[in-house]
């Protein structure tokens, strides 16, 4: 069937499967595209924008993820988790003369919330949505991390700085989407890699330099074979300890790449998987950056060890038969528009939710069974009033503000999530001019006015790392940026002691840009999620690929790639 997508208005086709699918889980089809879903979840996901505010039941300061401004109930993560308050005091009657969507905006207001979304975190305060994190700082999305900085879905890694989905390094710098590395810097796309610079699209490679597309080999630079010695004397040519080398081989590497194919994208070990950075999955239509285990599911970012999802970001971990979940999984099933919920079992509508069952329209609840609007009900009264909650949302739908209506089967409105649009991850990866934002019905939220003066500027800093005094731990030193990008830029940032003790033991010179900008940088490294059909370059195969007709890159499909490359 091809509908048109309420929101942006273009045609999109919904498949025989899916109906299947949304039949299953006793869904109606959806009215906004797969675009238009995916940045819909994304705006209700903070990730980077952290604030200081009052913890409502202890009074301490705490940092959270959610403004001061918002008029929410945000407690200390170790009280949330506590026995202290009552869970369903913030409990109510539903009412049926009101749409679903502003009660649970209404409940969502008194519900306590935790301040991040961190669990088992050690001596690491600023950072949100990881797991097992210890010594670190500035850290996002990311698992298992130790003595790491600047960093958003690292996973196993220690001792790095300015990481981007990156699994399993040690003493690594400014990576994106590489795995199993010992101090890389400056790389892409790259594996099994030690002590390399600049590699792009490389494996298993040894003290080289600006390689792309090779395969098992040491001491090349710039794709050329030395032998041990000719190698030391011509790497000691590239000083990175000098922000303008630095510069100037950035610059370089980016010409010397054009020349090399790249791969339509990245699928490996898989089966029947259409999409870019899949591994170990079967039966995946529109999926990305899926870490192993994925299978029969569509339209689906970020995730492993799932079954049977539809429209998810941040997922998985033994879990199955879930649609439209942004951060939800972990041994759990049948989790429908959730977000921030975890082993939970048959829920519709959640937040914040853990270890629960059978809920609709909850906020914040711990180990509860049969509760809306997170008041208790029996078995029985709750399998009564749940069906007619479902009547009332078709026949009583939510209308935002710029018309779009919500029945039973949309995921929870932009306009009512506690954040605006630039503090999420929807303007990571769906980015919009201010204008943009309030053009959608959107929210936009102006950064904070600073109270810090900056005391150095970028370009008075020394070129060389061995020239910096350890009293540039007391600067703050201003972005070259300036607030200037859409790139939540900070303005100014600071080096702090671990940071300045790793640039000096690698060599490596200080920064100009803060690390929100040095992030979208590296996101600027990757292709969307999105695919466009094109034919390879060599043999004119037809391929979909995430990397767009017009960009400049040459493209083989995955026979091509490998028979000259691999």
């Amino acid at each position: 069937m091809t509908k048109i997508c309420q929101n942006c208005k273009q045609d999109f086709i919904i498949e025989l499967d899916d109906f299947a699918f949304y039949e299953k889980i006793k869904v109606p089809p959806p009215t906004f595209c797969p675009e238009c879903r995916i940045v819909r979840r994304m705006s209700w996901r903070n990730e980077r924008a952290l604030y200081r505010r009052k913890c409502d039941a202890t009074g301490k300061d705490i940092i959270t993820m959610f403004s001061p401004e918002q008029p929410l109930l945000v407690y200390e993560r170790d009280y949330w988790w506590s026995d202290k308050w009552d869970q369903l005091a913030s409990g109510r009657d539903y009412d049926f003369s009101k749409p679903f969507f502003q009660q649970f905006r209404e409940l969502f207001e008194k519900a306590p919330l935790p301040n991040l979304a961190n669990s088992n975190v050690v001596n690491s305060d600023y950072g949100n949505h990881s797991l097992d994190i210890k010594n670190c700082y500035l850290f996002y999305a990311s698992k298992g991390c130790e003595d790491t900085l600047y960093c958003a879905g690292a996973i196993d890694c220690k001792n790095s700085l300015d990481l981007y989905k990156t699994l399993n390094t040690t003493q690594c710098y400014d990576n994106t989407l590489c795995g199993d590395l010992n101090r890389v810097f400056f790389s892409y796309d790259s594996d099994e890699s030690v002590s390399c610079d600049f590699l792009h699209a490389c494996k298993n490679m040894i003290d080289s330099l600006g390689c792309i597309n090779l395969r098992n080999k040491s001491n090349c630079i710039l794709n050329q074979q030395y032998t041990k010695e000719e190698y030391k004397k011509e790497r000691a040519k590239y000083d990175f300890g000098s922000y303008k080398a630095l510069c100037e081989f950035r610059k370089k590497f980016a010409e010397f790449i054009k020349e090399y194919p790249r791969r339509y994208g990245f699928i490996y070990k898989s089966k029947n998987c259409i999409g870019d950075n899949i591994l170990n999955s079967k039966n995946v239509y529109m999926g990305f950056d899926l870490f192993g285990e994925i299978e029969d599911s569509k339209y689906v970012i970020h995730g492993f060890s799932g079954k049977d999802y539809y429209d998810a970001y941040g997922f998985g971990a033994n879990a199955n038969n879930s649609y439209e979940v942004v951060d939800t999984g972990d041994n759990a099933t049948l989790n429908l528009f959730a977000v921030f919920t975890h082993s939970c079992q048959n829920t519709n509508y959640t937040y914040a939710c853990k270890n629960c069952a059978n809920l609709f329209g909850c906020v914040g609840l711990r180990s509860k069974k049969y509760c809306i609007l997170n008041k208790q009900y029996t078995k029985e009264e709750y399998e009564t009033l749940a069906p007619k909650i479902i009547a009332h949302m078709k026949n009583m739908p939510y209308v935002d503000k710029r018309g779009r209506a919500y029945k039973y089967g949309e995921f929870f409105p932009t306009e009512l999530s506690p954040f605006a649009y630039n503090e999420t991850i929807a303007q990571e990866y769906y980015p919009k001019t201010k204008s943009e934002v309030f053009e959608a019905g959107y929210k936009w939220r102006e950064p904070d006015a600073k109270q810090h003066a900056i005391t150095l500027q970028p370009a008075d800093l020394p070129d060389h790392i061995k020239d910096v005094q350890d009293d540039i731990l007391n600067q703050v030193i201003a972005c070259e940026h300036r607030g200037n990008c859409n790139e939540q830029c900070m303005g100014a940032f600071k080096i702090i002691p671990s940071e300045l003790q790793f640039y000096r033991a690698m060599n490596l010179a200080l920064p100009r840009l803060c690390s929100n900008c040095r992030h979208y940088h590296r996101l600027s490294q990757r292709t969307p999620f999105k695919l466009w059909d094109r034919t390879c370059a060599k043999c004119g195969k037809e391929i979909k690929t995430s990397y767009a007709p017009d960009r400049e890159e040459i493209i083989y499909c995955e026979a091509c790639y490998n028979s000259e490359v691999a």
